[in-house]
């Protein structure tokens, strides 16, 4: 009579933990994705004359900036995909070439305070 004995394995290795870090590198690319678009709409809707909803994207990457700000300017998906793999590259949390990762807040946060800096100097027109 044979028993069947299940292998027992951390949350962070094999298949599982692959399965696991390439969901949450496409939760975090789709994050990122959507909140490029709201930085990149604040010019937009600032040149075509929409205040409000260029406040409205300024108000909703505000929000994204202070988690971060509470995440020691990490996003909390950071933390997760850490704990599927031991890869600490830039890029090891999402789908981006290493050179964006490693960039990303240097470029849309300067995008983000001109884009912001764009709606205050047009607001009084």
């Amino acid at each position: 009579m044979s028993e069947h004995v299940e292998e027992r394995r951390e949350p962070g290795s094999g298949r599982d933990a692959v399965r696991r870090l390439h969901l949450v590198k496409m939760l975090h690319t789709a994050a990122w994705a959507f909140f490029v678009a709201c930085i990149l709409a604040i010019p937009v809707a600032t040149l075509l004359g929409r205040r409000t909803l260029a406040l409205v994207f300024v108000a909703i990457v505000a929000v994204e900036v202070v988690v971060l700000l509470f995440n020691r300017m990490a996003c909390p998906l950071t933390a997760v995909a850490a704990r599927y793999t031991e890869d600490r590259r830039a890029n090891f949390d999402i789908y981006l070439p290493e050179w964006l990762a490693r960039h990303n807040k240097t470029l849309f946060g300067t995008l983000y305070i001109a884009s912001i800096v764009l709606l205050l100097v047009r607001w009084p027109r």
